[in-house]
């Protein structure tokens, strides 16, 4: 998300290092890679030249210090400084509040087909769930069967009441729903409406229609980011017609561009209030214009990173497995139930990128590590084990591995290679966690500690260059030589010297 922006800004942060103050010359190089970042992630042309004045006039009129706080500051800070300041601005300030003192509070969301509102609703819905709240989901899109289906799958899910009558206008549909959670005690309903896929005069009337009919207290704009300056142009329409309270940005998981977010606000002057990612009911976040900033500027975003922990994170099971994991009597069933949880947050790439100081060092993590298929890949292996062996992985031997091999479609090297790393690993935090105040085990733990980093790192989790490694987060090796690639000639010699070695241990058996 957002990866040519981000780009952007790193260039531009390039062009001023080592200077020692700003001056029209060098500003203007910077000014420049980021004016062509915002062109290529298709921030509205108007947008991007007021943000870019902006960006000049506040940098321009501040004094570099050179020091701040006890540490040294460059011209480059000073500039990511005043760019973090106007992207706040920009798409600020926070405005996440839902009107839901009707009886019913009634949400109708509106938008283009395809981008997400049926997700939406359902996300919408889960939301206010856990806020306490009995919603009312209503399946006014009539004209595409699927989104009728798809939303009463949703409710199903979410034990949410889904309103539906076949054959029904949405504008009576809408009004007769709203009747239906009086009757049945619901306090929010949340109008699913038809898109289409351009903006069309009839489309607009139903609309109109259902806004007179219901008097929703939240109309909320639910728009595609992948659609770039359509978007910006599309929702302007859409504003002019029905006055809407704010937006709905999805499908910002499949965007490297990012343009609508900076653009959208500007343009309509209405807030964005969620964000979209993902097809998971509970991946709608409340919009932080601060944090997606720090994203944007490579920073990380900590305070989005504990949210998502908090919500998604059994915190008990996450004590016990901290004691477990330092005592050394961590089991495959316990890194399942952590890898699991960890997926609940979303992608990869995305927790990781929240991370402060990991913008520059995400680049540098093959495509393939960032996979979550690699994940999926290893629990696979795991899943293949017996429960005995998941408990006790002491157990696990040679002719155990070949079985696991087998029942999970990977190479045998890939079970060992696995089972290797979760050993080096727990024997590497029963270390730390006995070597409270004694000098010796602390040497003895970073020996451990740099030999599970030349294994490759914690099972399941990617490589990661350039920091040292990262103790208490197993799984970020540093960047060391790469190992030599072997051709399919070689694996087929090296699984024959492993059959015959297996030959050769039975034959000694049977002596």
């Amino acid at each position: 998300m957002f990866d040519v922006l981000s780009k952007g800004f790193e260039n531009a942060r390039l062009k001023l290092q080592g200077r020692t103050r700003l001056n029209e010359d060098n500003i203007s190089d910077a000014l420049r890679e980021v004016r062509t970042s915002l062109i290529q992630a298709d921030v509205e042309l108007s947008v991007a030249k007021a943000f870019l004045d902006r960006v000049k006039e506040r940098a321009l009129g501040s004094v570099v210090h050179l020091k701040a706080g006890g540490q040294n500051v460059s011209a480059a800070d000073h500039f990511v400084k005043a760019c973090y300041d106007e992207l706040v601005d920009l798409m600020g300030p926070v405005d996440t509040h839902l009107e839901l003192g009707g009886k019913p509070a009634i949400i109708m969301l509106v938008g283009l087909q395809g981008s997400g509102k049926t997700t939406t609703a359902g996300k919408l819905a889960k939301k206010l769930i856990a806020e306490g709240k009995k919603p009312l989901l209503v399946a006014a899109d009539v004209y595409r069967p699927a989104a009728i289906d798809q939303l009463m799958v949703l409710g199903q899910k979410l034990g949410a009441p889904v309103f539906s009558i076949k054959g029904m206008k949405p504008v009576q549909l809408a009004k007769l729903a709203v009747q239906q959670a009086k009757n049945v005690g619901r306090d929010v309903v949340i109008i699913d409406t038809a898109g289409r896929l351009a903006i069309d005069e009839a489309l607009m009337e139903e609309l109109d229609g259902i806004k007179a009919e219901v008097s929703p207290q939240n109309i909320l704009f639910v728009v595609d980011a992948m659609i770039g300056q359509d978007a910006v142009r599309t929702a302007k329409t859409f504003h002019e017609r029905l006055s809407f309270d704010g937006f709905i940005l999805t499908k910002l998981d499949g965007d490297a561009r990012g343009g609508a977010a900076l653009s959208i606000k500007a343009v309509t002057g209405k807030p964005v209030k969620f964000l979209g990612q993902g097809e998971e009911l509970d991946r709608l976040e409340e919009f932080r214009p601060d944090g997606l900033a720090q994203r944007i500027l490579g920073f990380g975003d900590v305070v989005g990173l504990m949210q998502d922990f908090e919500k998604h994170v059994d915190q008990e099971h996450v004590e016990k497995d901290a004691e477990k994991l330092l005592k050394g009597n961590f089991s495959y069933d316990d890194f399942v139930r952590q890898m699991k949880q960890i997926r609940k947050m979303g992608p990869l790439k995305d927790i990781l990128g929240k991370l402060p100081g990991m913008g520059g060092l995400l680049k540098q993590i093959p495509a393939e590590a960032l996979d979550d298929r690699e994940l999926d890949r290893t629990l696979a292996i795991i899943q293949s084990m017996t429960k005995q062996e998941r408990t006790d992985p002491d157990v696990l031997n040679d002719s155990r591995f070949e079985r696991i091999a087998r029942g999970c479609g990977r190479e045998l090297d890939d079970v060992r290679s696995l089972h290797d790393r979760f050993l080096q690993a727990r024997q590497m935090m029963k270390g730390l966690g006995g070597m409270m105040g004694n000098p010796q085990a602390m040497a003895q733990m970073q020996q451990q500690m740099a030999a599970m980093q030349g294994a490759g790192g914690f099972p399941g989790m990617p490589p990661m260059g350039g920091m040292g490694g990262m103790p208490g987060f197993p799984g970020f090796p540093d960047s060391g030589p790469e190992k030599p690639t072997i051709s399919a000639e070689e694996k087929i010699a090296r699984r024959k010297k492993q059959k015959a070695a297996r030959r050769a241990r039975k034959k000694g058996r049977k002596k």
